[in-house]
């Protein structure tokens, strides 16, 4: 029996400012397929594009702290989180988890959700607290893009990517510090916590169901690896 943590991107769930009800369709099959053998998730929601919009509407607005756009993000993730316990109400823990220092392992739920948590704190953050916690042996983060690269591959169609790459040089990539709304691969706190912890992190785009069987199974599949 395995226990995987999923930090499943915003932009997966609601692109474009529809939620993706096929997408979630497969993604519900592919899960609650692999809880009949036996493995066990914790699966956190992203705000994505919902969070940004609250966020660039607030400041369109008025003046805003980082507490203001924090909160913002974060309860965009918990409304994406209640989709999804929803969506997975057979075999899912009914309370979402909100607070990472307190989750414990279910043998009644094979899927727990979990969202935001406090300013300051990603849901990336929280998917790797949460990894840590229950000894998970890896962070699956789905989202958008394919690979971690080098640079913007929107902006530099050059752009190196990476299949694997430690969390030494991938720091280096990202940064140190957290911004509300930042859009990167896997944030800079969360990868700080990662590297300490030694927990591995796989970046892939969540939309091709297959590829997150290959990952699973630790067979070849379509991403990067930090580690």
């Amino acid at each position: 029996m395995h226990t995987y943590v999923i930090s499943l991107g915003g932009s997966l769930i609601v692109p474009n400012g529809h939620i993706d009800t096929e997408f979630l369709k497969k993604f519900k099959t592919f899960i609650t397929g692999r809880t009949k053998k036996g493995d066990r998730f914790v699966i956190i929601t992203g705000g994505g594009g919902v969070a940004r919009e609250y966020q660039n509407a607030a400041r369109d607005v008025s003046k805003l702290t980082r507490d203001d756009l924090d909160w913002l993000g974060i309860h965009a993730t918990r409304i994406n989180a209640h989709l999804l316990r929803t969506i997975f109400r057979e075999v899912a823990h009914p309370v979402i988890c909100k607070d990472p220092s307190r989750i414990k392992a279910s043998s009644k739920y094979p899927v727990k959700i979990a969202a935001g948590w406090k300013p300051g704190w990603s849901t990336d953050y929280v998917a790797t607290r949460i990894a840590k916690r229950l000894k998970a042996e890896l962070v699956i983060n789905l989202s958008n893009i394919d690979y971690v690269y080098e640079t913007d591959p929107r902006k530099d169609k050059n752009a190196k990517k990476f299949e694997t790459i430690s969390w030494t040089d991938f720091r280096k990539i990202v940064g140190n510090e957290w911004d509300p709304g930042l859009s990167a691969p896997f944030d800079p706190v969360a990868s700080r916590l990662a590297h300490n912890s030694g927990i591995p992190v796989v970046v892939a785009n969540g939309k091709d169901i297959r590829n997150i069987g290959a990952i699973l199974r630790g067979g070849k599949f379509k991403g990067t690896k930090i580690s």
